[in-house]
């Protein structure tokens, strides 16, 4: 995956947003104001993404290319390298894994605008 297909992919899901709150090299993602995706533009060398603490754990003792969350809560957040060792498919449902456990955190109003999108 490279950091083009990996934004197509963010954007592609309903209400989802890009920004630069950090910086001119920090891409963000949110979904309805929330972050589930970032990474850096200039190297793309990882994409930090939300998680289950459980399954956060788990993926980090499996896949030698996650990693706890840089400059993130480690408890709450993976760092992914992108060095080509992990499938694109595997990292796509990362990211939807990412994406749909910020919007279940959303306020029943803001849902109720992102199911109308």
């Amino acid at each position: 995956m490279n950091i083009e297909s990996f934004r197509a992919y963010c954007l592609n899901k309903k209400g989802v947003t890009e920004e630069f709150p950090f910086g001119e090299e920090v891409l963000v993602f949110k979904v309805m104001g929330k972050l589930f995706a970032l990474t850096d533009v200039e190297s793309f060398a990882s994409i930090n993404l939300k998680v289950d603490p459980e399954k956060g754990a788990e993926l980090r003792e499996t896949y030698p290319a996650v990693q706890p969350g840089y400059h993130m809560n480690k408890k709450h957040w993976n760092t992914v390298l992108m060095d080509g060792s992990l499938p694109d498919k595997l990292v796509r449902q990362w990211i939807d894994d990412s994406y749909a456990l910020v919007a279940s955190k959303l306020t029943k109003s803001q849902k109720s605008a992102l199911e109308s999108m």
